[in-house]
């Protein structure tokens, strides 16, 4: 008897009685169908996390059943690339007992490593399958985190159900800085003849055009390129994120804003940032923490430029580590859309939601659920997305912005979560820089600021438990676009926030409040969302 999961019940459930209500009208169901809107819904997810496949210090399945145990909806397995001695479960490559023959492929079978090309392809993926059985409800994607030509990491995902495990290993093989192997170069793929692209900025810009001409032609699915911790080693400029996303808009659409390792005394950085960039405020580095920075500039163009978070998990505080488990504390939320009507969230439609930029990160569930649209007599637009208002004559009308929010009654800390305030932060839109422009590595929107504080006093709750705030904005005579960090603490909390609400740097909760690893991090929460674009056109 095949078993339902509960959200496809429920979806499934909710479109029978929609069907019959329009059926009674004369139509069949399957034009009510087409009449309904798709279902949607807010899931949780993390996707950037380490087994012992690589780095992390715990197997594969141990993994996969903390991100169940935390409540994820989804979640990518997504490594270092390079070489590895050892499989999901810490055996050595080398132990004839689970390996009586050699598995080892590559230019040199006898060194006891495997080139992460092949141990994605031929065990991680089967590893994912069998997860998939294991956790039927949840969606697990295959990734790998890539060690990026002239840069550091990156967060990469690829949907397909027929090329994914071998796409992902011709990309591996050709474009991650630490595979050093040349045995398949002048291969034939479906992707074409393998080579090497790996040593420089040029070649992070082709594989991204890579991945690009992957998802146009069909090949794959679906795809994405996540930049990771961007501030940590220095190695990523606003010029970088520019290439990358001209190159593969439907790719590369966003970077982790919020790093993991969030327990680590530095919130998340591993080294020592310069102070060009800035370290971690309130858990958030500084390309997003700060007003009018570099996600900012890129706002700015109105470049589909996402924020996301994820745990980075490698070894768990309680053990000596520096992590939370996938789902602990930080998350991902983002609204899928059933598009295919079939009372699922699939793969496909959660990586289409994600470059939606429908979607919001949060530090230890502070909100677990989060609306934010805009709206005008043209229509409403929620995060991510355009709004257009066409006709001149229509500017002196209100804009509407509605944000709507709720809190779970308890976190993974056993504490009950709650907002102090949201800022609205705006800044003018005023067009894509282009590359030969000297403004090209300009990495700050002075025209960004933050327009409207709400607290307590702001918002009414609703007979569902939601909170919910409507701020007009009227006589726009720019195109501008909007977004919000919301936080638990009040404004000038000493060494958390300064006067404004600002976020103060990390390093100031440790040195003046004592306050360090997993204390510090269940203190000072955040949330932010991504924006929405509204045009006077």
């Amino acid at each position: 008897m095949k078993q339902f999961n509960k959200k496809k019940l429920k979806k499934m459930l909710m479109g029978t009685v929609l069907s019959a209500s329009i059926g009674m009208t004369g139509l069949s169901p399957a034009l009510a169908n087409h009449f309904c809107k798709p279902a949607t819904d807010w899931l949780a997810g993390d996707f950037h996390q380490h087994t012992l496949y690589t780095d992390g210090s715990t197997s594969f399945g141990f993994v996969m059943d903390k991100n169940n145990e935390f409540g994820l909806d989804w979640w990518a397995n997504s490594e270092h690339g390079g070489k590895r001695n050892r499989d999901g479960e810490g055996v050595s490559w080398k132990d004839t007992t689970k390996y009586p023959e050699n598995p080892i492929l590559g230019d040199n079978p006898d060194s006891g490593y495997m080139y992460r090309w092949q141990s994605l392809r031929d065990f991680v993926y089967p590893d994912i399958l069998s997860a998939r059985s294991l956790f039927p409800e949840k969606q697990i994607f295959s990734g790998v985190e890539w060690n990026v030509p002239a840069h550091e990491h990156c967060s990469v995902s690829i949907v397909s159900d027929t090329m994914g495990p071998l796409a992902v290993s011709a990309f591996e093989y050709q474009f991650d800085k630490s595979d050093d192997d040349t045995s398949r170069t002048g291969e034939w793929t479906p992707f074409g003849v393998l080579s090497k692209h790996n040593s420089t900025h040029e070649d992070s810009v082709a594989a991204c055009a890579w991945m690009q001409e992957q998802y146009e032609n069909g090949l794959i699915d679906n795809a994405w390129i996540i930049w990771a911790h961007i501030e940590r080693a220095e190695a990523y400029q606003i010029e970088h994120f520019r290439d990358f996303n001209n190159a593969a808009p439907d790719i590369c659409f966003g970077f982790e804003g919020a790093p993991g390792h969030q327990v680590n005394s530095k919130r998340g950085f591993g080294r020592n940032p310069g102070e060009a960039y800035g370290g971690a405020y309130g858990g958030v580095g500084s390309f997003t923490a700060q007003v009018g920075g570099l996600w900012d500039a890129l706002l700015g163009e109105g470049r589909h430029w996402f924020n996301y978070a994820s745990s980075d998990y490698h070894k768990h505080y309680t053990a000596g580590g520096d992590d939370f488990y996938p789902g602990e504390y930080q998350k991902t939320y983002v609204q899928a859309k059933d598009s295919d009507r079939d009372g699922e969230y699939s793969l496909n439609e959660i990586a289409d939601g994600l470059r939606s930029g429908n979607a919001y990160f949060v530090h230890g569930d502070l909100v677990n659920h989060l609306d934010f649209n805009a709206a005008s007599t043209f229509g409403v637009a929620a995060m991510g997305n355009d709004l257009h208002i066409k006709d001149r004559r229509h500017r002196n009308e209100p804009l509407v912005l509605t944000i709507r929010f709720k809190s779970p009654e308890a976190n993974n800390n056993n504490d009950v979560p709650v907002v102090d305030h949201i800022d609205l932060i705006a800044g003018n839109i005023t067009g894509k820089i282009d590359p030969d422009s000297p403004d090209y590595t300009k990495a700050t929107n002075e025209t960004t600021k933050v327009m409207k504080t709400f607290t307590a006093e702001d918002w009414e709750t609703d007979r569902d438990g939601y909170n919910v705030i409507k701020y007009r904005i009227k006589d726009m005579d720019s195109s501008m676009y909007f977004r919000l960090r919301g936080t638990n603490l009040a404004v000038n909390t000493p060494h958390e926030t300064d006067a404004h609400g600002n976020p103060v740097s990390d390093f100031e909760a440790t040195d003046y409040l004592g306050l360090d690893g997993a204390d510090e991090a269940w203190a000072d929460l955040w949330f932010y969302s991504n924006p929405i674009f509204v045009y006077v056109d």
